[in-house]
């Protein structure tokens, strides 16, 4: 073992010199620390304002897993309401409870939650800061589903989070329950009432601002769809963003380039998108929406930007996941019976 870093040392020099070792860019070894500390696999030894740490006894083996070969997010283990589980495993038992949810209540956005399902599922499980046990934890960081008819895939993504009974995703869009049709703050884990499109950069702005205004070093991310672009407000906040050089804001645009006219370059043209935002001031990604390395990646990419906000665009499928679901078929519509059966052999 004595390629293992043991002693208690800064973070950033641990992360560097794995890096060196390994061979390995310093953006793939970057987690959150504190889900590190949570798994045990890492210790903190704080003195004053030296936060220094050291690898825990798993922590080496796994060190040691890492030398041979990273594996794939998919086969990560993530902690979910029963226990540990491969990230894989959970993006397909949140697909099909989006399913359930959307044939139970008779209606619903299929398409619009598939394509959201990694992002969302990269976001609760591998980057934000939260505690299901306590939703309100004053350091968590703050997700806001801007297009909130996607709401199913986040309802689905709290509850195997823990932060809800899983029994309670039937109960999607009955009057009195705790799951409406869009984000409520009724809901354990939602931080704001979305579903008016073109809100949520703005509100994102707001906590941002709040954040610096308290020192907190709280992140804020917003997932806006690709439609929604359309909102005057949208780019009036991000030329607000960027003013007030708020780099504690990630904003995710689902290119899934369907809205629910259609196309979104027939509807309303928003290419080049890109070069867009970076004339507004932004650091701009791009990643595959539907692939968890690509988002890992430039996520952790997006925490180090200093001095601006940043974005990334997540070239995703609308209803990924289940081929006859792709495209804009079912845009608010539930699937018989049939086609809930379909749906489920292919993601089994």
């Amino acid at each position: 073992m004595s390629n293992v870093p043991n002693a208690s040392m800064p973070i950033n020099s641990l992360l560097n010199e794995m890096s060196e070792r390994l061979g390995i860019p310093v953006d793939r070894l970057i987690r959150s620390a504190d889900s590190l500390k949570a798994r045990k696999l890492i210790e903190y030894d704080e003195r004053g304002e030296l936060r220094s740490v050291k690898l825990t006894g798993i922590g080496e083996i796994l060190y040691r897993i890492v030398i041979e070969g990273e594996p794939l997010p998919e086969f990560w283990m993530v902690p979910t309401r029963s226990g540990l589980k491969p990230l894989g495993a959970v993006v397909k038992e949140v697909r099909k409870n989006i399913l359930r949810m959307v044939a139970e209540a008779g209606s619903g956005h299929v398409g619009a939650s598939f394509s959201t399902v990694e992002i969302l599922c990269a976001l609760y499980f591998l980057k934000m800061k939260k505690d299901p046990g306590n939703p309100n934890w004053s350091e968590r960081d703050l997700l806001i589903l801007s297009k909130g008819h996607a709401a199913p895939a986040l309802y689905a993504i709290l509850s195997e989070a823990g932060y809800f009974p899983e029994s309670e995703l039937l109960r999607l869009r009955e009057l009195g329950s705790i799951l409406q049709g869009h984000p409520d703050l009724r809901t354990p884990g939602i931080d704001f009432v979305s579903g008016s499109l073109g809100q949520g950069l703005s509100v994102a702005i707001g906590f941002a601002l709040a954040a610096k205004m308290d020192g907190s070093r709280r992140r804020i991310y917003v997932i806006l769809g690709d439609g929604e672009l359309n909102e005057g407000q949208i780019w009036e906040a991000a030329l607000t963003a960027s003013h007030l050089k708020l780099d504690n804001i990630t904003a995710i645009i689902d290119r899934n380039q369907y809205q629910f006219s259609g196309e979104t370059e027939k509807v309303k043209a928003l290419e080049p998108l890109e070069d867009k935002w970076i004339a507004f001031g932004w650091e701009v990604f791009e990643a595959e929406g539907n692939n968890l390395k690509s988002l890992v990646r430039v996520l952790d990419l997006s925490s180090f930007v200093r001095g601006k906000p940043s974005l990334v665009i997540a070239k995703t499928t609308k209803g990924k996941g289940v081929s006859f679901m792709e495209g804009n078929s079912f845009t608010n519509k539930a699937p018989s019976v049939a086609e809930l059966s379909r749906a489920f052999e292919e993601l089994t």
